[in-house]
Order: C-alpha cells, then structure tokens, then sequence
C-alpha cells in the first residue's frame, strides 16, 4: 500500500476525470419546507425524476447526501448502454423476449432523449463488446445474433481492440457534466435543490436532514451505491459494491468508440481530449469489492494499471477514483414502494446511466399519479 499511496501523491486521488471545478455548489437545506413531492438522491435518476414531475406540473424538492451525482451517477465509465446489466440474449432467456425487446428499444429512445436535453455531453458512437476469450467469442455471436432477430442494429467486429460486436446506437458520454446540466435545469423550471443535505429519517409524509425538514406527500429515493443502508427493507435483495477507475493524461487517438471487455470486467474509453478513462478489475478484487467504501484500493488499482500497459498506453495517470453501486441477483432494478408513500429506484448493477434515467421517468409519472407512457418496472 505504501507504494501505491507515494505514487498516488502526483494524481487527484478519489476525483473522476470528468470533474472540471466549475460547479458551483447549492445550498444546504436548513429549514421546514412544503411541496408535493420529495426526491432524495440527485443523480442521473433522481434528477430525472425531478425534471418529469416539474414536467408534469408538480411542486419538488431535492435533496443529496453530498453535491449533485456526487456518487457512482457522475463517477462512471461514462457509457450510455441500451438494454440492462444481462446481455441482450440472456435477458431473452431470463425474462422473455416481449420484455427484453420492451426495454432494449425503451432504452436506444432514452438516449436519443438524453442527447436532446444535453447534446454537450453525450457521442452516439456505438459501442465495442469485446472477446477475452473463445468462449466470450462464441456468447458474441450469440448475443449479436439475438440482436439481429429482434431488428436490432449490430455487427460483427474484428479490429485493433479484438473481436467480438459494434453496438452503433450505443454512446459515450460526461456523466458528471449531464448531471449537472440537468440540475441548472430543474433549478430554472422550479424545483428546489438542495446538497450536504442526508435524509436521516424518511417517511411518505417527512424527510428529516441534519438542520431542516421536508414536508410532503410523497418521497422517491434515488439511489444506488448503499440503497440498502438508506432502506434497510431492501437488506438481501440489494448488495452494494464498489467500482474503481483511473485516468491518464492525453494520448494519441487509439479508440474511437467505448470498448467493454471479459464480460464487462474491463471497460475503457477515449475522451475528446485524448486522455484515456479505464475501469473494472472487480473481480480482481475479490470479496472485498462487495463494500460501501468509495475511496479506491490497492489491488484494484494496480490490476488497472497493468491492464493500461498491457492497451500499451504509457502515460502518466492523473486521476484515481471509485464509486459504490448496488447490484441485485436478477440484474433487475429495484423499483417500488418500500413504506407507505416510500418509493425507491436504484440497484442497476453496474449499468444504470440509461435505464436509471428511464425508471426516474417512469417513477415520477406514477407517484404524479399519471399513467407512465411505458410501464417497464412498474406494471
């Protein structure tokens, strides 16, 4: 560990790379308010939800533990994934292909709506499933197959990065900047927002934070990474982990499109900018992965940089940093009411930049009491 924390001295240690200094911090809550409805948890998902309910003509409140996508919403890969955490063909296995093409196609419409709200921050590049092995190389196929039957875009791939399938409606995007876009907005239409703020006691008629309260007539929680200790109802449904990442400086242009590798353990991609953001390893990690911590590790972080050298990128690393986020056995988010008025969105498994923003949506309608326009999760 002494090693890895004296090189550690020359990067932002616990800082994702998509943060720039540039937000300016919203106020703490510290007094009684009113409105409809509270949304605790301001990430993709819960800003989401906000912004669809101010749609919907409702009066909102928000409040976050710490500042806006403070958590695993804006410290990700910053892939915009359609379909949930199972590839496509499991999905048809687990849950039926009405399902699994119900929300596949759900979510390419989700990104193409997100590219409408915050064209700045999001690439419709596609995406890269890449083979480790000749076993992934054979699920490849099986999963572009079953894409392809249901009339959905894919190809076979074989190029600089391995083989395996190009996804092209799949996107790469800033999900710290997205997050804070979609706060100016709610803020601009109404909502009040509010950081440094934890629930410490959550009923569907009052949240309590350290120095104010929240008076309501329904909350949404909306979260992900350590759902389970915010609702302790979900204990055993909901496991959270924690996600690792670094980041180097610029390189020259190796990889145009997000590139996900041995099952989704491996995961990088290029910016704009040149600079190279690369994750995973988990498994490398072993049990004590399965934890609510968000400061990286030492054996993680050198799996990391070995799979770095291995790409035969040499740059300097500048950033390292994690994030804790839920996962449950079925892949299947967590959406419904846990308490009386209480409801909770969260544990996407590692691949919630789509499908959270989708259940934010889909939630917000019902708790407006509007019939969603799609009824995933919720039917």
């Amino acid at each position: 560990m002494a090693g890895w924390r004296a090189k550690s001295y020359a990067v932002a240690v616990s800082t994702p790379v998509w943060e720039d200094g540039n937000w300016q911090t919203l106020p703490r809550l510290e007094e009684n308010l009113e409105t409809e409805i509270c949304v605790v948890g301001l990430g993709g998902s819960g800003l989401a939800a906000v912004l669809e309910l101010l749609r919907l003509g409702r009066k909102v409140v928000g409040i976050e533990a710490g500042t806006v996508a403070a958590g695993a919403a804006g410290r990700n890969g910053g892939f915009l994934l359609a379909g949930i955490a199972r590839f496509y063909h499991q999905s048809v296995a687990e849950h039926g292909r009405d399902f699994a093409k119900s929300i596949y196609q759900a979510t390419l419409d989700q990104i193409s709506r997100m590219m409408a709200e915050t064209p700045q921050a999001i690439r419709r590049v596609g995406s890269l499933r890449i083979a480790a092995s000749e076993d992934e190389l054979q699920d490849c196929t099986a999963h572009l197959q079953a894409l392809r039957a249901d009339g959905f875009a894919a190809e076979p791939y074989d190029g600089p990065e391995g083989q395996g399938l190009l996804i092209p409606g799949d996107a790469a995007f800033n999900p710290l900047l997205r997050c804070r876009m979609l706060a100016q907005q709610a803020l601009e239409a109404g909502a009040r927002l509010f950081e440094d703020s934890p629930a410490l006691q959550i009923s569907g008629q009052e949240v309590e934070t350290p120095r104010g309260r929240v008076h309501c007539q329904r909350v949404l929680v909306a979260v992900d990474g350590r759902l389970e200790q915010v609702l302790p109802e979900l204990e055993g449904r909901v496991r959270t982990a924690r996600l690792q990442m670094l980041a180097t400086a610029p390189v020259k242009a190796r990889f145009a499109r997000p590139v996900y590798r041995r099952w989704g353990y491996d995961y990088w991609q290029q910016l704009p900018d040149g600079r190279i953001a690369l994750g995973g390893m988990r498994d490398a990690g072993g049990e004590a992965e399965w934890t609510t911590l968000d400061e990286p590790g030492e054996n993680v972080q050198l799996h990391l940089e070995q799979l770095l050298h291995q790409l035969g990128i040499q740059a300097p690393i500048t950033h390292r940093w994690a994030a804790p986020v839920a996962y449950t056995l079925t892949g299947l988010p967590i959406a419904q009411e846990v308490r009386p008025g209480v409801w909770a969105i969260g544990a996407y498994s590692g691949t919630g930049n789509v499908v959270g923003a989708l259940l934010g949506q889909e939630t917000a309608a019902v708790l407006a009491g509007v019939k969603p326009s799609r009824a995933l999760f919720l039917a």
